[in-house]
């Protein structure tokens, strides 16, 4: 347990984090930095925070795994780069609606904050009640009329910290599920597991290619794109404000689970496999079109019904 003696100490944090940050930045500014080279900067990013934040796998709960993450420092290493980077990575791929990748942000955070607070770990509540304010006064800005945008440069610094403090608190606290920590981001995690197979296996394409069938864009197009009819504006960033509360209420479904079962392995493992099938069945139902009327605030209007309904008020 880390009590009142443990200095408060971001510095560490912050050296850390600067290269997966430069990297998004430098991707907002010029464009120019691929998907390749912003998931080696985040990979740096995470060893970084092995060395200096001691953020490293100490045990997974399965005998074999564990003998090896704990004889072997390069496979704790390659381990540490593809959890981190993946959820770094992870975290900017949900990034595409109004207060989206930032409510969800919020939500982890705060589950964190409570896990850091029931085993009395001080510096990682500090750092988490510290990012969630940050986070909130983004968001003031952001959701619902999109004033200003997290961009690569805000994601990956989401993500980065998030992972950050899942592999800590894991670490530090032995009565934490080691796969607690699944549990809370398998939303992001899978949304991008999903899109690399789709992407990969299925369609044959390159994985780094911009998908335009990721679950937030599906519901965008076709639960919440025609609820407000016409082309204006206005109304675009109603239809956009409108996808994040779905998708929030997606991560609730792992993140609730998360927070009330954050000690118990099998818990925390069978509430991830319902997760992944609540997520496939989702996203077959909306692209076979096969929608629930009570899933859209429109009562589920056909498009062409939509737009005679707004003639003819």
């Amino acid at each position: 347990m880390y009590y009142d003696t443990y200095e408060f100490n971001s510095l560490p944090f912050i050296a850390a984090i600067l290269p997966v940050w430069l990297a998004g930045m430098t991707e907002d500014l010029t464009k120019k930095v691929s998907p390749l080279k912003r998931l080696l900067a985040a990979f740096v990013s995470a060893l970084i925070g092995m060395w200096l934040l001691n953020a490293k796998l100490v045990r997974l709960d399965v005998a074999w795994l564990d003998e090896l993450i704990t004889t072997y420092i390069l496979v704790n290493a390659l381990l540490i780069m593809i959890a981190v980077g993946g959820i770094t990575h992870a975290m900017n791929i949900i990034d595409g609606f109004n207060g989206l990748a930032g409510g969800v942000v919020v939500m982890i955070l705060s589950a964190l904050a409570y896990v850091s607070y029931q085993v009395n770990d001080l510096f990682l509540f500090a750092q988490c009640l510290a990012l969630i304010g940050a986070t909130m006064g983004f968001l003031f800005w952001n959701y619902p009329r999109g004033s200003i945008f997290a961009g690569d440069g805000g994601a990956y610094l989401w993500g980065f910290m998030v992972a950050e403090i899942c592999v800590m608190l894991v670490y530090r606290n032995p009565q934490v599920s080691p796969w607690f920590p699944l549990l809370l981001v398998i939303y992001p995690v899978w949304e991008t597991v999903f899109s690399i197979y789709r992407r990969k296996v299925i369609r044959g394409l390159p994985a780094g290619l911009p998908d335009a069938i990721h679950l937030h864009s599906l519901v965008y197009k076709r639960l919440v794109r025609h609820m407000i009819g016409s082309k204006e504006a206005e109304h675009m960033i109603k239809r956009n404000s409108l996808t994040a509360p779905y998708l929030w209420c997606l991560a609730a479904f792992s993140i609730v689970p998360a927070v009330l079962c954050w000690s118990s392995t099998p818990l925390v493992l069978l509430f991830t496999g319902l997760f992944i099938l609540c997520y496939c069945g989702l996203y077959a139902m909306i692209v076979r079109f096969k929608i629930k009327r009570w899933m859209t605030a429109g009562g589920g209007l056909k498009p062409a019904a939509a737009a005679a309904k707004k003639t003819n008020s």
